[in-house]
């Protein structure tokens, strides 16, 4: 069942000032500090029994996602297939977590999907700018909800919230809860556009306070996606949260995240971090396509001691 708003912040989000008196309340971010201890986590060695675990749980906490204007059936009803068997000469490969598609491809992606634990996630909410009005957004929840998503990706007003409209975005993160009902809700703040940690941080209280299931940076269309400081803030947060309220909300890095080496810095960031209770895609997981490619060949060079070509994984 979708969690409700936190009922331990009733009294700081009773008004517009409440709520910005709670989120510039919240601690200032140490700019050096954040960045500096991201990339001492990146430095993390791992051995090879180890790496080898790390490249099958990262496989199994991908979104695989096809999010353009000229998408088709054909192709969603491929990444379907990728995601069911993404190494179909080796069926000990796990499963991705979840094919994310847009709201009028959901029916394709869940016969494509059928029969597996593979997620069907929509984005929503005027993806990617998130620019029209609330019941347009509704519509778009409600449209990939009836067609069968199991969670729902929207993006928040960032207009609205870089004005200080702190109210409005929670309200809105609400309602698009409501709208979602039983799927998970994962809400994006595109990081890359707000300007200061100071923000990323407010923007993932925010978000959490308001009932989100997952925080996550980006569209993965912007220049700015997720970077290990950006994703290890979010991380304390989730962190934080829990330690306060008692619920756990998972965190999903998205844009810009394309090779092993990448995942297992992001890998560590969550045990170092949050710890290994979000070390599980019900929890944590990765905005990706070209990732699942490197991925499998470094899978495969650990099994056999050799690379394949380019032409042993398929081309998203």
């Amino acid at each position: 069942m979708p969690t409700a708003p936190a009922p331990a912040f009733a009294d700081a989000v009773a008004s517009d000032r409440s709520l910005r008196r709670f989120l510039h309340g919240l601690p200032g971010v140490d700019t050096v500090g954040l960045e500096a201890r991201a990339a001492s986590l990146g430095t993390r060695s791992i051995k090879t029994t180890a790496k080898a675990y790390a490249i099958d749980l990262a496989i199994s906490m991908i979104d695989l996602t096809t999010l353009e204007g000229a998408d088709t059936a054909g192709k969603v009803r491929a990444l379907g297939a990728k995601a069911v068997h993404p190494d179909p000469t080796d069926r000990t490969t796990p499963r991705t977590a979840a094919v994310c598609v847009y709201p009028d491809m959901v029916a394709t992606a869940k016969e494509a999907v059928a029969g597996s634990d593979v997620k069907v996630a929509s984005v929503a909410t005027a993806f990617p700018a998130g620019r029209a009005a609330l019941e347009v957004k509704l519509g778009d929840v409600r449209e990939a909800v009836a067609a069968g998503a199991d969670e729902i990706d929207m993006v928040i007003d960032r207009g609205a919230f870089l004005a200080g409209h702190y109210l409005k975005v929670y309200e809105e993160i609400v309602a698009v809860k409501e709208a979602s009902g039983a799927a998970r809700l994962k809400v994006i703040f595109e990081t890359g556009e707000l300007s200061t940690y100071d923000n990323i941080r407010r923007a993932s209280w925010l978000g959490m306070m308001a009932g989100a299931d997952f925080i996550k940076t980006s569209t993965g269309k912007v220049g700015v996606n997720a970077t290990p400081a950006n994703t290890l803030l979010m991380l304390e947060a989730v962190r934080d949260f829990r330690a306060q309220t008692g619920v756990q909300v998972g965190v999903k890095p998205a844009g810009g995240i394309r090779t092993t080496k990448d995942a297992i810095k992001f890998l560590v960031l969550v045990n170092e971090t949050a710890g290994s209770d979000w070390l599980d895609n019900h929890w944590f997981r990765f905005g990706a396509s070209s990732l699942l490619n490197d991925l499998l060949m470094q899978r495969q060079k650990l099994s056999t001691g050799r690379y394949s070509g380019p032409d042993y994984v398929t081309v998203d």
